[in-house]
């Protein structure tokens, strides 16, 4: 595993100019690709409005630039010991133009980025963002040591997200120690989240459960799962509550590998919509 970390450069170089963040871009393609794909759109658009926001953000960017490189060796050790898998692919760190936080690329065994202007510099926080997308490689990585038939996948079904982010959420509050809400909110501002959620878990759980019913795929993923929905609830990305309830309780039926590699099933569907209706009957706590 090789840590390619492109934050020194423009911490160390930043000019508050469009130019420097076209050169910077420019300069280290490998690390920006799969985030001007996916995960920074509209460029134009952003650069000038990331240029005003850098400037509140520097201190905090340069703070997590010393610090998670240690924090990425530090979790794939945890994750290593505990479940015996090496992490070999490549990571990055960068600062992008406030697009996604962090994310695995679209690889069986995925390369990670970790974008600083959008994480909380404090330790636990990004401890936890850290583990959370080394758990998803982790989930991967597992499923492929298990005979993962990934050709019979379906990537863009609501019930793969959800196996996907409940098992992330599992793995890093195995590694972890710290508040509830920050597995989901990935900094202190995710309290107030966690307990709309806790107090209004069933409406939510029914509300999802209808969507799957009448909603397409791409309408169910901007609700449920993007930060830019949350129209039904005033709150983003409820269904990672739901996940991870879903995961635990999987886990607690079948142990932790046979409930990652539910998705290996020809009855994984089936299984998740089960979980879903006997959690839509009982409580998620």
């Amino acid at each position: 595993m090789k840590i390619h970390n492109t934050a020194t450069y423009f911490l160390d170089h930043y000019i508050p100019v469009e130019a420097f963040l076209r050169s910077y871009y420019e300069k280290l393609p490998d690390s920006f690709k799969e985030y001007f794909l996916y995960h920074c759109r509209n460029l134009d658009q952003k650069i000038p409005t990331a240029i005003k926001k850098y400037p509140v953000k520097f201190e905090d960017m340069r703070q997590s630039s010393q610090n998670i490189e240690r924090l990425i060796h530090q979790t794939v050790d945890a994750y290593r010991q505990k479940y015996g898998i090496t992490f070999t692919e490549d990571v990055h760190i960068i600062i992008g133009a406030f697009g996604s936080n962090a994310f695995t690329h679209r690889q069986i065994i995925p390369e990670i980025t970790f974008c600083l202007e959008q994480l909380s510099s404090k330790e636990a926080n990004l401890q936890v963002i850290i583990a959370h997308e080394f758990g998803h490689a982790l989930h991967n990585a597992i499923s492929a040591q298990k005979g993962m038939d990934w050709e019979k996948l379906d990537w863009g079904h609501p019930y793969t997200w959800l196996l996907q982010e409940g098992c992330a959420t599992y793995f890093s509050r195995q590694i972890v120690k710290t508040d509830e809400a920050v597995y989901f909110s990935y900094d202190e501002n995710g309290e107030n989240w966690l307990q709309f959620v806790k107090d209004n878990k069933q409406a939510v759980l029914s509300a999802f459960i209808q969507d799957m019913e009448m909603s397409s795929d791409i309408e169910i993923f901007h609700e449920w799962f993007s930060i830019n929905g949350g129209q039904r609830f005033g709150y983003t990305r409820l269904a990672y509550f739901i996940a991870y309830v879903v995961f635990e309780n999987l886990a607690r039926k079948y142990g932790d590998v046979k409930a990652v590699t539910l998705w290996n099933r020809g009855d994984f569907h089936a299984c998740v919509e089960h979980e879903l209706l006997e959690l839509q009957h009982a409580n998620l706590d």
